[in-house]
């Protein structure tokens, strides 16, 4: 858990760009609140090393929303199951399930589809709220913080000195 928020904290602290960072956490959603071993995710992570997203955002975020998930897996059941119960959309389901390629795909699962559908709606709020936090972290409270005692004292003892180091080997 410690070592979660240290990489946190480090990657805020980082040189990285709030953009890079931000996009690394909104494509962080597919990976972490859908099954894992999809074809969907073969192309997020596709599309995460051809973009330029933060690869320790994404993972870090993926870690995040995969602990998330097992929380809200009921609710992402619920929205796949109203979407492919629902009889105005029957005629799309039956033609996309008819496609191989889409079948590949099997969002004909209620959880699959759920949460497909709920990242996609969280992606864009993702991307910008997460860039505001960031930037408002960067601009305010990081510089707040360097200045506390405490944080002088953390970062002069030989406890920090050796993370540090064992940062760099990682």
């Amino acid at each position: 858990m410690f070592n979660l928020l240290a990489k946190f904290l480090k990657l805020l602290n980082g040189d990285a760009s709030p953009g890079q960072i931000s996009l690394g956490f909104a494509f962080a959603l597919f990976v972490g609140l859908t099954p894992f071993f999809s074809l969907h995710n073969l192309i997020i992570l596709f599309l995460v090393c051809v973009i330029r997203v933060n690869l320790g955002a994404f993972f870090l975020g993926s870690a995040v929303f995969t602990l998330i998930a097992f929380i809200v897996d009921p609710l992402m059941i619920s929205v796949g199951e109203s979407l492919l119960n629902n009889p105005e959309l029957t005629s799309l389901w039956t033609g996309l399930y008819q496609s191989d390629v889409w079948r590949a795909f099997k969002f004909n699962h209620t959880l699959l589809l759920g949460s497909v559908v709920t990242a996609s709606v969280l992606f864009i709020p993702m991307v910008i709220v997460s860039r505001i936090i960031i930037s408002v972290y960067r601009e305010r409270l990081m510089k707040w913080f360097e200045k506390l005692q405490i944080s002088k004292m953390i970062k002069a003892s030989k406890f920090y000195k050796a993370y540090e180091k064992l940062g760099e080997l990682s």
